[in-house]
């Protein structure tokens, strides 16, 4: 029997989300700086650390540009601080490099990238482990945080992912990281941002946090600048804010989710465990996560991930380009810092597309090829338009936020077996 004839056919539907956009991002970061920083002869000659992570936050080299600008205008010496923890290798030129990948080097931003791996411990937390932060920020007058808001893959609750996450994790570089992940083992993830967070605010000359918001598009909403000590106060609303932006799958259950790539570029664990419904198990949606996914096809890496493949443990299977890809070292030292070591097990991988889904497609269970229940995308960040199996079309048609882009036919495939791309 030939493999094509095991597969349901595809539809794409294209989905819409709330899109507000801000339109001058340089203007609006002069703003909010203004409104928390105050009087600008203040910071005439004083040196400034900005941070940057190494997510994929759209925009994040105008962002930082237009911070450094406001701070060189004011007479300043801003500094860039990579603020990622164990990320680039664990190393301060993998780091510098993660930057210059977002277009951030001293050419673009006309200011220093000052990277590296030392921290220096700022006192011990009231739980009695070290609070950790990066010495060369350690040594500025002044340090803006510089952050996306939204959920975290791992946590839930009134804080996630952010400013605070990034005084923690972040500017705490490897050992900060590793030394919190461990903590959080032993209390709650919303206890130890919170203590972190405070001894920083209070010890390492924060001036405030520039809080950056995404639509379901990937696109900048706003940009939200909070003096150092409303950061722990408004940081949930804002979170709150995001989410309901927040893009998801258009259906709640499929037996199959095909992804053509993950990467630290896309989520901390290569695809968002808040599209995928895996936020508190790899490989099952439970205590009310959504959509329950039953098994999860990862086709490639993306090139800006170079080879960490922290996240593809959440896979069930995957390509061989997946596993020639890999890079082994950067993937354990990523889940180990992180303490999600399953996020570094290997699926089972498979030669071509075709024999990985007609796999999948036969794992699904006795039924015809149409009763699949499948989805396609590109990322869980491109949730835009999506692929979907012939069984959710009578479903679509009946979906107001569903737009139909192209009726059912089948998947073609190369000569190798490798899908020929929709996206």
């Amino acid at each position: 029997m030939s493999l094509n004839n095991s597969l349901p056919r595809f539809f794409r539907v294209q989905q819409s989300f709330p899109r507000p956009q801000l339109a001058d991002v340089a203007g609006r970061v002069n703003e909010q700086l203004a409104a928390i920083c105050g009087d600008p002869a203040q910071w005439t000659g004083k040196s400034i650390a900005i941070t940057v992570g190494s997510r994929g936050v759209h925009g994040i080299d105008h962002i930082t540009k237009a911070c450094v600008d406001y701070f060189i205008n004011a007479g300043a010496h801003p500094f860039i601080v990579p603020a990622m923890g164990s990320h680039g290798g664990a190393t301060a030129e993998g780091q510098a490099a993660v930057l210059d990948r977002f277009g951030i080097n001293p050419q673009t931003m006309n200011c220093p990238i000052r990277s590296s791996m030392e921290v220096v411990q700022v006192c011990t937390a009231k739980e009695g482990f070290p609070v950790y932060f990066d010495r060369l920020a350690s040594e500025a007058d002044g340090v803006l945080v510089v952050n996306r808001i939204k959920p975290h893959t791992r946590f839930a609750g009134d804080i996630e992912s952010g400013l605070m996450k990034m005084m923690l994790i972040g500017l705490g570089k490897q050992l900060g990281a590793e030394t919190y992940h461990r903590v959080i083992v032993n209390h709650s993830f919303d206890q130890i941002v919170r203590s972190v967070a405070h001894e920083v605010v209070s010890r390492c000359r924060i001036l405030g946090g520039l809080a950056v918001l995404e639509n379901g598009y990937e696109e900048t909403a706003d940009i939200v600048a909070l003096p150092a000590t409303d950061i722990e106060r408004r940081e949930p609303e804002l979170l709150r804010q995001v989410k309901s932006w927040m893009p998801k799958l258009p259906f709640d259950r499929s037996e199959l989710l095909v992804i053509d790539r993950i990467g630290k570029d896309i989520s901390g664990t290569g695809m968002d465990t808040n599209i995928i419904g895996r936020k508190r198990n790899d490989h099952a949606a439970i205590d009310g996560d959504s959509p329950d996914i039953h098994n999860i096809y990862v086709r490639s890496l993306t090139p800006a991930t170079h080879g960490n493949a922290s996240g593809i443990g959440l896979a069930e299977l995957c390509h061989q380009r997946v596993i020639d890809a890999l890079d082994r070292e950067a993937t354990r030292m990523n889940c180990i810092t992180a303490g999600h070591l399953t996020g570094a097990m290997l699926p089972i991988e498979f030669a071509s597309d075709q024999l990985a889904l007609s796999t999948a497609c036969h794992l699904a269970g006795f039924g015809p090829p149409a009763q699949v229940t499948a989805m396609w995308i590109r990322d869980t960040l491109s949730l835009g338009e999506i692929e979907c199996s012939e069984y959710f079309f009578q479903q679509a048609q009946e979906r107001s936020d569903l737009q139909i882009l192209a009726t059912p036919s089948p998947l073609e495939f190369d000569a190798q077996g490798n899908l020929v791309e929709r996206f």
